[in-house]
């Protein structure tokens, strides 16, 4: 059992856990955040998840862990590894079950005053044009022939049906296509589940919202992303449904025994794995690009409907009911990168071909870096933090210090601090949506229970983490925002 006194402090806002701790670690293991963070690190097993991954073949540098870690299965949520190409692994339990569940923010030139009277209307149209809940069908049924193209197009087959504009494109990360993605990678029964959910909400802790800009920190990259105090903004936070689930599933099965038949030593089953470059590994990669190009697909066909609503509520009410998109991030999600590293194995720095895995985990990219959009390329890549129904959420920007420390990688919300199970002892749905309502947010949900299981209280203030990636040097503030309405599954 690992404890708090095990831990080295680096800095601030950086604690260490020495690769001899455990002579089976063959890299050190950090934890970004405060005292406060770092204290609520041990209350599950994410600390032991996290040494676990330390463990792995092929990983460089460090595990790490953002400050909104917490369990989840084989990596915790919030880890960040990066293994090497030529002779590392990739698992399943590094990315999660929702492949790129992820975040979209939409900005408006409405001033909230303006948009008030018509608050309830808008949310009533938006709850209707974008399903939502548990194994609920979505906006758009797909023949099998249109399936395989959204899973192997992602975005790029939204725009070719009308329901994105280029603009989104290029404000979405990896322009909302994977490459290497492979229809034929994705077995029938994630298919099945896929097939009839494109363009919905899910449940859990997806949501909808309506917010307004609440603070603004960096006022020329707000201006640069559209963001203006008192505006209407929208987030999407959702995934790849119930075909994610199921690809992740197919290949958690699948790898069960490449462990022993490629000699890897995994310390814990849930972190089975292959060689990156194997058959069973190139397999994965190309399932898990398919279902996270069915997530970016399914994110921008919410964005269309979620402007129709718009459209239809506040069109000859408003000045400009329009939206434009301020950026689509991922948070679950295995990618090949190339990256900088210092001194490895005593060869001085080098570029790397890595396999960089972040769950619960947000990529932050430096101003200039190539892959940013144009629009981007002086302030640094938007990175979107939410909060809990009842909090703030913030708009961050990637930096340097970040691609040096954690292969530009940051936190992806708030975290949560307790079960569901727990959170459902706690209050029922009813209480919640009355103390929101309180707080003067609108809320519709299809599940009480659910709501309930979402509670602001199950999650870790997202300031703190904002502020802990803030001091670690991971990401720089830009704008706050409030949540005025939003909708559960």
């Amino acid at each position: 059992m690992v404890h708090k006194n095990d831990f080295e402090q680096i800095s601030g806002y950086v604690w260490e856990l020495p690769q001899a701790y455990d002579g089976r670690m063959r890299v050190p293991a950090r934890i970004y955040g405060n005292a406060e963070v770092f204290e609520a690190a041990f209350r599950d097993s994410s600390v032991e998840q996290l040494m676990n991954v330390a463990m792995l073949p092929g990983i460089v540098k460090y595990a790490m862990a953002m400050p909104d870690v917490h369990q989840g299965y084989g990596f915790p949520i919030g880890g960040v590894a990066a293994f090497r190409y030529d002779e590392g692994i990739i698992s399943p339990g590094g990315v999660g079950y929702d492949i790129n569940c992820g975040v979209r923010m939409l900005a408006s030139q409405i001033d909230y005053a303006e948009l008030e009277p018509y608050l309830k209307d808008l949310i009533a149209a938006i709850d209707r044009h974008c399903p939502s809940g548990v194994g609920g069908k979505g906006a758009v049924q797909l023949s099998d022939k249109e399936l395989d193209d959204v899973l192997e197009q992602g975005a790029e087959w939204a725009l070719s049906k009308g329901y994105a504009q280029r603009d989104d494109l290029e404000r979405t990360e990896s322009g909302g296509r994977m490459a290497g993605a492979q229809a034929g990678a994705v077995e029938s029964r994630a298919k099945e589940r896929g097939r009839p959910q494109m363009g919905s909400l899910g449940a859990g802790n997806h949501f909808l919202e309506i917010d307004v800009v609440d603070e603004i920190y960096d006022a020329e990259a707000a201006d640069v992303m559209g963001l203006s105090r008192d505006r209407v903004v929208v987030q999407i936070h959702c995934g790849s449904r119930g075909l994610g689930h199921e690809v992740c599933g197919q290949y958690i099965r699948t790898l069960q025994d490449a462990p022993r038949r490629y000699g890897i030593d995994i310390p814990d089953r849930e972190l089975v794995a292959a060689p990156v470059d194997s058959r069973e590994g190139r397999e994965y990669l190309a399932a898990m690009a398919a279902a996270a190009n069915y997530a970016f697909a399914n994110r921008q066909v919410l964005a269309h409907f979620v402007r129709k609503a718009f459209e239809q509520t506040l069109a000859g009410k408003v000045k400009n009911w329009n939206l434009h998109q301020v950026y689509d991030v991922t948070h679950n999600i295995a990618k090949i990168e190339e990256h900088q590293l210092g001194s490895v194995s005593g060869v001085g720095s080098q570029r790397m071909r890595l396999i960089v895995h972040r769950k619960g985990a947000t990529r932050a990219f430096p101003p200039h870096h190539p892959e940013l959009p144009a629009v981007y390329r002086e302030i640094g890549q938007p990175v979107l933090v939410p909060g809990s129904m009842g909090t703030a959420s913030y708009v961050l920007v990637g930096t340097a210090s970040a691609m040096d420390e954690t292969f530009g990688s940051t936190c992806h919300g708030a975290g949560r601090t307790m079960s569901r199970n727990a959170a459902l002892k706690q209050a029922r749905g009813e209480q919640v949506r009355a103390d929101l309502s309180q707080q003067g947010i609108v809320v519709r949900t299809g599940s009480l229970k659910g709501l309930a299981e979402e509670a602001p209280y199950a999650y870790k203030d997202v300031s703190v983490v904002v502020d802990s990636v803030v001091g670690a040097g991971l990401a720089r503030k830009v704008a706050r925002v409030r949540p005025v309405a939003v909708i559960k599954g």
